[in-house]
């Protein structure tokens, strides 16, 4: 072999042996931007409780994020779905511990005749019906012991008053209490809609 070509395997036998050495340490030289956990929890949460079988709108959940802590809150008609939305929120990656403070609306077949009732009176108004169309539409209905709370999101200002006068309107509704958000306006906690 002449000189010149010992010296070009010398040269890349090096090449190998330093390059990914090289690029690992440049590597570790670059800043990883931080990954901010809780938006990834609020994001994965209220996914996670959306696509519950048993999540109706009748049902209210809401969920707080606090570090790697997830609290839940809200009223639902079924025992299944408490149980249901912690499990799921339990098996989401980073989620340490879960507060289910989740209340289970008593049983009534008053309260249910009241849901029907409700669900007609607002959904069936021309200018809401549009809500209807969604998956689960964004107008949720909770009864208790004959008293109406409304909560969710709405388009408008015009929207949420429409919904409070429907619910208003509708026979042996004791109270109705109207929580509905206007779309834009964020509270502390995070509503599944």
């Amino acid at each position: 072999m002449t000189e010149g070509r010992v010296g070009l395997v010398r040269l890349f036998t090096l090449s190998m042996v330093f390059l990914p050495v090289a690029a690992q340490a440049k590597d570790k030289n670059k800043q990883k931007a931080p990954e901010v956990p809780g938006s990834y929890l609020v994001r994965e949460v209220g996914h996670e409780l959306r696509m519950l079988p048993f999540y109706t709108v009748f049902d209210n959940l809401e969920y707080k994020v606090e570090g790697y802590t997830v609290i839940l809150s809200g009223q639902v008609t079924q025992p299944v779905l408490k149980s249901d939305a912690e499990n799921v929120v339990k098996r989401i990656e980073g989620v340490e511990r879960v507060v289910n403070n989740i209340q289970v609306l008593p049983l009534s077949p008053n309260d249910d005749r009241l849901r029907r009732a409700l669900y007609r009176a607002i959904y069936g108004q021309s200018t809401l019906n549009r809500y209807a169309l969604q998956a689960i539409p964004p107008i949720h209905i909770i009864v208790d012991n004959g008293h109406v709370t409304l909560v969710g999101v709405v388009a408008n200002e015009m929207d949420k008053n429409i919904a409070g006068i429907q619910a208003n309107g509708v026979p042996g509704v004791f109270s109705v209490t109207n929580n509905l958000r206007v779309e834009g306006v964020e509270g502390k906690e995070k509503a599944v809609s």
